[in-house]
């Protein structure tokens, strides 16, 4: 291959807004339910919590997930970093601790080269690292497009599992990362720009945000990705049989975030994610570019969690259930 290689134009939507719309995801699920085990199985389909646990005993839980997608940025170690802290956060997410995970990877071995496929690994080797957990093989194939994540497997206390069905009214919602990487995202992808805080942002893993709510006694919450913060938030309501209003001047973005909409840098996932909502969202006051922001496709997002966490910034609060899932405010 001649000249550097944009690793983005090989995909059809960039890190977690390649997912499946959820309103899609919901109709093909229903109905749905898990398999029979042995173990007792303390969290699955029933709210879309971000990872499975099993009780292995009365002081251990299991969890389980995988997670994975194109690539969302050019840089192949970048890439990296940014999927396993992704897949690593389900299980933050869950209040738990990842203890090892394995390597997913498909690549299109015919039209990329196998070296850029190293750098990939290695970025979520290091990252793996950092996370204190082991990163032990896994699984490839040969594909049309690349695509990289991790299956994690962690273990949490079942006292202090964090889930989407504990919430109650009058808890603050608090948010520990910024929005706005799916639109500097999708304006990388067009335009080869590079936002060095915004890859900063997803590579970053939520194992401290998650030690600080498991320590401030925090049962409910998740981690914002792929569906935007108003369908997680959405997801969080419905499933705690609560509304969660959202401070609109609160909520914190990356720099570039609200010029990247401005300027027309919103991907189908994100629409897709704001025709979700709608429904079932009060927006108030906030215009199109607003809504485009609160329901924009993140990728490696933080916690938002039912409670104050130091350094995380209070977004809105969990209210008795009203005729909306969801108010902004």
């Amino acid at each position: 291959m001649t000249g550097p290689v944009r690793l983005t134009e090989y995909a059809r939507g960039g890190g977690c807004a390649c997912k499946i719309p959820p309103g899609e995801l919901e109709a093909m699920v229903a109905g749905l339910v898990p398999a029979c085990g042995t173990a007792e199985l303390l969290v699955g389909l029933d709210d879309g919590d971000d990872a499975a646990v099993v009780r292995l005993d009365e002081r251990t839980g299991l969890v389980s997930t995988a997670d994975f997608f194109t690539p969302v940025v050019d840089d192949p170690y970048d890439w990296g970093r940014i999927a396993a802290a992704n897949a690593l956060s389900d299980v933050y997410a869950m209040g738990g601790t990842p203890l090892v995970a394995l390597n997913l990877l498909c690549w299109p071995r015919e039209k990329l080269p196998l070296e850029l496929a190293r750098e990939v690994l290695r970025g979520g080797q290091d990252v793996a690292r950092e996370a204190g957990c082991h990163l032990a093989g896994g699984h490839s194939v040969d594909d049309d497009g690349p695509k990289y994540g991790l299956a994690v497997t962690g273990v949490v206390r079942p006292e202090e599992l964090i889930t989407l069905d504990a919430g109650r009214p009058g808890l603050p919602l608090s948010l520990t990362k910024p929005l706005g990487v799916g639109v500097l995202n999708t304006r990388h992808k067009v335009t080869g720009e590079r936002f060095g805080e915004a890859v900063a942002s997803m590579a970053a893993l939520n194992r401290d945000a998650a030690r600080a709510a498991v320590a401030a006694g925090v049962r409910c919450g998740t981690d914002v990705t792929g569906f935007g913060l108003l369908g997680h938030a959405s997801k969080l309501a419905r499933a705690s049989g609560l509304t969660v209003a959202v401070d609109a001047a609160r909520v914190p973005y990356l720099p570039g975030a609200r010029e990247a909409v401005r300027d027309g840098y919103v991907s189908g996932g994100t629409r897709r994610n704001l025709d979700w909502v709608t429904p079932w969202t009060d927006f108030g006051a906030a215009g199109e570019a607003e809504r485009l922001l609160l329901a924009d496709a993140q990728t490696s997002g933080g916690l938002l969690v039912a409670g104050e966490l130091p350094g995380a910034t209070v977004i809105g609060e969990l209210l008795p259930r009203g005729e909306h899932l969801v108010v902004v405010r």
